[in-house]
């Protein structure tokens, strides 16, 4: 009995490392596990619905029946792991074991929650599925119903945050944004593209606390009431946290699989285990190595994950590959000002420098002519591939995302 190419995980990494695998593989059998539906769907789309006026179920682009047909999975949908054994080459999961003769782990990250105390702590939502894009679209929607105004503040002033704070104070919420540092994106921009974007979002009527974070969310006259930080109190009538994502390695860890930020793969994203692989939100990719992270790094977006899934299917199949990253800006979905980043690796060293307004370069400090990323914004992110291609000819290839 041939034993199947087992994947745990519905989302990009899962689905597209099938969909690679069978470009070279049309008759192993493909066994797919996943807790939830198995719908496809972009999951950067969860961000900039509200804009669109579309709900969870325009978001699905293909059906999970469908595409398992189209491309000839098993699909266990609404299907728990509960244990991996390497050893055997065994996965104890709610329906049962299931054997492997390849093991895929497209486990993703989930969303990072900071303690919070008060009485209606638990009622603060985190959107990192489209589940969960459900129960808050549900939650505004009912919100609606009752009145206008609905007023919507944000844990978290990084890329997801911003980018819902974008999304949400276009469709018509009244929107705060409150984050501990004293710029939005303080992380990826430079303090001045920082400046643009919190003046472009505040042009929306987007409110910040900003050196501040929440402490306590109370329930108070039918809405909520939140304690900061700073001693000042804000009322919501709902709250979202943006606050980031973690890798998911529950199940590696469990398993004695080696993982540190996200389950460690190298650059045939081979894992720890034999013939145990992984990709996606929950890798960290050998092959994102920097000066500062010399294991690699977790690299939660879209184009890594379609990179790593090509190679994945190389090796998968018996043709050895390895993974080398181009460089990939990420497109940060803000409207109000678009912009492209490309942030330096951790552990160069270096400097922003502002080449007019709305372009900047990450100069290296031992070689100043020399830049180890870019920011563009405004109308100077039509200078994105022109920047891209002077990046990959004065330096090594790495990710930062698209």
């Amino acid at each position: 009995m041939t034993h199947p190419l087992l994947i745990i995980g519905a989302g990009l990494a899962g689905w597209q490392s099938v969909r690679e695998f069978r470009k070279l593989d049309s008759t192993t059998p493909i066994t797919l596990v996943t807790a939830d539906a198995g719908d496809f769907y972009a999951k950067p789309t969860l961000s900039n619905a509200f804009g669109q006026k579309r709900g969870p179920a325009q978001l699905v682009t293909t059906p999970a029946a469908s595409i398992a047909q189209t491309l000839n999975v098993t699909l266990l949908p609404h299907t728990t792991v509960s244990a991996i054994d390497t050893a055997a080459q065994l996965v104890q999961t709610s329906t049962g074991p299931l054997a492997y003769r390849d093991l895929v782990l497209a486990t993703g990250a989930r969303a990072i929650r900071v303690p919070l105390a008060g009485d209606a702590a638990e009622q603060v939502l985190s959107v990192n599925s489209l589940d969960d894009f459900g129960v808050f679209h549900q939650r505004l929607s009912a919100l609606g119903e009752a009145g206008p105004n609905i007023r919507v503040s944000i844990m978290g002033a990084g890329l997801i945050g911003c980018e819902f704070a974008n999304d949400l104070a276009g469709a018509g919420y009244a929107v705060t944004v409150i984050d501990p540092s004293e710029r939005p994106l303080a992380a990826l921009l430079p303090p001045p593209a920082s400046v643009q974007l919190q003046a472009a979002l505040s042009g929306l009527s987007v409110q910040w606390q900003l050196g501040a974070t929440v402490q306590v969310v109370n329930s108070q006259a039918g809405a909520l009431s939140l304690t900061l930080s700073n001693g000042q109190t804000l009322a919501a009538d709902i709250v979202l946290s943006a606050v980031g994502l973690r890798a998911d390695t529950s199940l590696a860890q469990a398993a004695g699989i080696a993982c540190e930020r996200g389950i460690l793969v190298d650059r045939q994203l081979q894992t720890s285990a034999a013939h145990v692989w992984a990709l996606g939100d929950g890798a960290q990719y050998a092959s994102a190595a920097s000066p500062g992270a010399p294991t690699g790094r977790t690299l939660p977006y879209v184009m890594p994950i379609m990179a790593a899934a090509k190679v994945l299917a190389a090796n998968l199949c018996g043709t050895p590959a390895a993974l080398e990253f181009a460089a990939m800006p990420v497109a940060i979905k803000t409207p109000a000002l678009p912009i492209v980043a490309h942030p330096p690796a951790p552990g160069h060293l270096g400097e922003w420098v502002e080449q007019v307004l709305g372009e900047w370069w990450f100069a290296a400090a031992d070689a100043p002519e020399r830049a180890h990323g870019f920011v563009l914004t405004g109308t100077h992110t039509s200078k994105r591939m022109a920047l891209v291609k002077q990046l990959q000819a004065v330096v090594a290839p790495v990710v930062s995302a698209t």
